[in-house]
């Protein structure tokens, strides 16, 4: 296959499937002329790549996922450890989410929306009480 399926099967752009290659996390194999030729196998590890970034793993994430689904002597606390840091992290972004949600609610409901100038918003954020 050629990186064009390839890209149409695993709903990647091809600019990512390259990038995957340039950092090592597939290896296609090369025709005489130069050309990427996809096997099957590396169709299955985009598509593993590409449902690891839409959860939210990182690229090093990823690479040491992938190197765990390799493993066949793996253990799975170490795929539940690597899953839990991830979780721990979107658990403290959606907290860090939730203060900002709560202080930016605070401010609009402070601010009169009038003609007059002086706004809780912009004292806010320029650091004025």
């Amino acid at each position: 296959m050629n990186i064009g399926d390839v890209a149409t099967q695993t709903g990647l752009p091809a600019k990512t499937i390259r990038y995957y290659e340039d950092i090592g996390l597939i290896k296609p194999l090369r025709d005489e002329n130069g050309y990427r030729r996809f096997r099957e196998q590396d169709v299955h590890k985009l598509n593993f790549l590409g449902r690891a970034r839409a959860l939210g793993f990182t690229i090093e994430d990823c690479r040491t996922l992938l190197a765990l689904y390799e493993d066949e002597t793996r253990a799975s606390a170490d795929v539940k450890k690597v899953a839990r840091a991830h979780l721990a992290q979107i658990e403290a972004k959606i907290s860090d989410l939730n203060a900002m949600r709560d202080t930016l609610g605070h401010l609009i409901d402070a601010c009169a929306g009038d003609d007059r100038p002086d706004c809780p918003i912009l004292q806010d954020l320029g650091g004025k009480p």
